[in-house]
């Protein structure tokens, strides 16, 4: 995912490291756990990725990065790795126009039609070098392995779909076996301003097989804010185990990479092995290995080197219920000091003003707006040491009760928003955020954080109108926490969380409403 930033300068570092957070304990089977790696990578750009190049020179460039895998698969092996999992535009780069990459694309054939080892066919097509490298990688170090490369397939005009240019160029996910064989392959779907490439003319919903931990779901990057074809893996085809390269830059408040891709884990009740790019210049850094209940994550900012991460995590099946499902009487019973019910206004109090009868009620806080990940949220500050606000916006209205310990030096705000997001994509969100402001002023709120020092409890919940609620939890330097408790409780959806290690940066309900896109 790739804008708002752009090219970075070509340096190049590797090593690797493990960073955990932990969190909620999970029921994930009987002793049925495996060892995934993933790679942030910090891939070596062309300096000019718009000019015509060779073949020669695109093979010589991709090699370099290529490797820096080969290293790497190596080192993750040596920890016991089954799965290794590399980021989107690892190998070529990115910023291309769709005839300057045409050098860098590779043919692939469907996995599902051809059965192909292409480190001991090599000759069988034309330009598969990478696929040949790729291969070879898994083969010689008996390992699973994900990478994304571009592709290109030629077409007939007879294709109502076919480009001009009578090929199209894929944006693609390929995966290999322990033996070297090509598994599968996924084309991404929801393209993120990537002129060079088509989206497939019908959605791909890959899965393959593995003897270590079942059945894994491939996508993409931007994907993982859309319903296709990652929702559909998950609730379809009952997928547990997903890889996930990527590309992102970080966007805060609500839309750092770790975060999100841990907001994801435990909404969904999946594993999750997502690997990014490494350029902190571009914003871009933030990959992990996550559970619904634990994560192993890195995000680095500051340096220039690649970091591989190896965890040993459960295998989840889909008996597993989620992480912090409780029944109604648990999420009453706890923080008897915090309002529930005797606040809540229904779908038809629209506005900003119905009724609050809890506990610790203030008078009635200011309603201001402010532009938030480019959309118009609506916000009240959390000016109290402990209290119940809410806030309201088309049809959902926030709440939250909370308590604030230490000093007050800091501006917290609730915020909502429900409406059509339509900068770099179309969207449609509901959201209920806590955020920390930039400053003391109004006019900071919604600005980019990633140090705080502000510790609150806190029950935050809607209204929701979609089912699809992802639990953001971010603290001071851009670290993870955990929920308490997280579920429905009527037409509410609550997060519960007392205590925490450090400032809190962001806590928040983001809901993706897939059918108003």
């Amino acid at each position: 995912m790739r804008v708002l930033r752009f090219l970075a300068d070509i340096t190049l570092g590797c090593s690797y490291i493990l960073f955990c957070s932990q969190g909620l304990a999970v029921d994930v089977g009987k002793d049925r756990h495996f060892i995934a790696a993933v790679y942030e990578h910090h891939v070596i750009l062309n300096p000019n990725p718009t000019t015509i190049t060779s073949r020669q020179s695109a093979l010589q460039l991709m090699n370099r990065n290529l490797d820096i895998y080969e290293e790497q698969t190596i080192a993750a092996v040596k920890q016991k790795a089954q799965i290794i999992v590399f980021p989107e535009d690892g190998i070529q780069g990115f910023n291309f126009t769709r005839t300057s990459i045409y050098p860098y694309l590779n043919f692939i054939p469907n996995p599902d039609a051809v059965k192909w080892n292409p480190c001991k066919e090599a000759n069988v097509y034309n330009d598969t070098e990478v696929l040949h490298r790729l291969s070879c990688m898994a083969m010689k170090n008996q390992v699973f392995l994900v990478a994304n490369i571009g592709t290109k397939q030629p077409c007939k005009h007879s294709d109502p779909h076919c480009p001009p240019d009578g090929r199209y160029q894929f944006n693609t996910n390929v995966v290999f076996n322990d033996s070297g064989t090509l598994i599968a392959r996924y084309r991404k779907q929801n393209l993120y301003f990537e002129y060079a490439f088509d989206t497939p003319p019908e959605i791909d919903h890959t899965m393959f097989d593995t003897p270590f931990a079942g059945k894994f779901g491939i996508f993409t990057c931007f994907d993982i804010l859309f319903y296709e074809p990652v929702v559909k893996l998950v609730k379809q085809y009952s997928v547990k185990q997903l890889a996930y390269p990527t590309a992102w830059m970080n966007q805060l408040p609500l839309l750092s990479a770790v975060e999100f891709q841990q907001a994801f884990a435990a909404a969904f009740n999946i594993n999750l092995l997502a690997a990014n790019i490494h350029h902190p210049n571009l914003g871009m850094t933030g990959s992990g290995i996550y559970t619904p209940s634990k994560s192993f994550i890195h995000y680095d900012m500051e340096s220039i080197r690649g970091k591989l991460i190896v965890a040993k995590i459960p295998v989840i099946t889909p008996e597993h219920k989620s992480v912090g499902e409780n029944n109604d009487k648990d999420v009453q019973n706890s923080l008897s000091s915090f309002y529930v019910e005797s606040s809540i206004c229904h779908k038809k109090d629209q506005d900003a003003h119905c009724g609050v009868t809890g506990k610790a009620t203030h008078e009635a806080l200011p309603i201001f707006y402010r532009e938030m990940m480019y959309d118009n949220f609506t916000l009240t500050p959390i000016a109290e040491a402990e209290g119940n606000i809410h806030v309201c916006s088309n049809t959902l209205c926030c709440y939250l009760s909370y308590q604030r310990f230490g000093l007050f030096n800091e501006l917290y705000v609730l915020g909502v928003f429900d409406g059509l997001h339509t900068v770099h994509g179309t969207y449609y969100v509901q959201a209920c955020v806590v955020v920390k402001c930039g400053g003391l002023n109004y006019t900071t709120c919604g600005e980019e954080v990633t140090e705080a020092t502000g510790l609150i409890d806190f029950q935050i919940q809607g209204n929701f109108s979609t089912a699809f609620v992802f639990p953001l939890l971010l603290r001071s330097g851009v670290t993870l926490d955990f929920a308490d408790h997280l579920g429905w409780r009527k037409n509410y959806y609550i997060m519960r969380k007392k205590g925490g290690s450090s400032g809190l940066i962001t806590a928040g309900l983001y809901g993706r409403w897939y059918e108003k896109d």
